[in-house]
C-alpha cells in the first residue's frame, strides 16, 4: 500500500522529490505517514479535506479486501 499512496501523493504535489512515505504496523493495523513540502500540504488536503478523505476511502476499501486497517497521517514539519 505504501507504493500506491506514494504514487498518488507524488502525482498531486508540485515537488515530488520532497514526498516521504513511511509505513509501520503490527500486522492488522498499518499506519502510513506522509510528509510533503510546506507549499504542497494544501494540495494534498484539498478543499474542505476532500482529497485526503478520498485517499483514506481508497485505503479503507483496500484494507477490507486485505483484512487490515490502514491509517493515513499527514505529518507537518
Amino acid at each position: 500500500m505504501k507504493e500506491a499512496v506514494e504514487r498518488i501523493i507524488k502525482s498531486l504535489v508540485g515537488d515530488p522529490e520532497a514526498v516521504e512515505v513511511t509505513e509501520s504496523g503490527d500486522g492488522k493495523n498499518v499506519r502510513i505517514e506522509v510528509r510533503v513540502g510546506e507549499s504542497d500540504m494544501g494540495r494534498v488536503i484539498g478543499r474542505e479535506g476532500r482529497t485526503v478523505k478520498a485517499i483514506r476511502s481508497i485505503l479503507f476499501v483496500a484494507g477490507q479486501k486485505h483484512g487490515r486497517r490502514y491509517q493515513l497521517d499527514l505529518i507537518e514539519d
